[in-house]
């Protein structure tokens, strides 16, 4: 089976994650997308960051209805900080049916070159980039086998919606409902 990996904090998860999840699904390239939630990116704040079960609980309710999609507790019980070769190492020795790539978008491209173990990873799978906003020009600075894809355009972050959140403010059309109901 081909899985498209969706690595993220999800930190929530939002309709923005979703519809570039199905816009992947809709390529042809996969026959699920896995969404592997990731208890702590190495290059973003932990503070900042809602419980992982938290986080994993609310990915699940949010793709419950999608057959295409299923969610991945790998990295719960990795070492912390999360780093993408460790996930894959586990997921190729468990998993030695399937053919892993990693979704990712264009604004990790910059970075790319600083993750752990990189080439590593990029003897293990290829990657599938779709563009966001401001970092649509960002080239790798590494050479891989990328697949790039145009995605919708949507200025939705889960950022944005904690900011909401936090002031009290709907956030009705941002996420599932069912994260609605979660988070109220």
């Amino acid at each position: 089976m081909r899985i498209g990996l969706y690595f993220g904090s999800f930190n929530p998860v939002h309709n923005g994650h979703l519809i570039i999840a199905q816009h992947m699904m809709n390529s042809g390239h996969f026959d699920k997308i896995r969404f592997v939630v990731s208890p702590q990116n190495p290059f973003k704040n932990a503070n900042e960051l809602l419980d992982e079960n938290l986080r994993y609980k609310m990915v699940s309710l949010a793709i419950k209805n999608n057959p295409a999609f299923e969610v991945s507790d790998a990295e719960l019980d990795l070492p912390k900080p999360s780093y993408t070769i460790q996930t894959l190492d586990y997921l190729i020795k468990t998993e030695k049916q399937n053919a892993f790539s990693i979704i990712l978008g264009s604004d990790n491209l910059e970075k790319l070159d600083q993750w752990k173990d990189i080439d590593q990873i990029l003897r293990i799978c290829d990657f599938h980039v779709y563009n966001r906003r401001g970092s649509q020009s960002i080239s790798p600075k590494i050479n891989a086998n990328f697949t790039f894809h145009q995605a919708p355009f949507l200025d939705i972050s889960a950022t944005y919606i904690r900011e909401l959140l936090h002031e009290n403010k709907s956030v009705q059309y941002l996420v599932p409902d069912a994260i609605l109901k979660y988070l109220i």
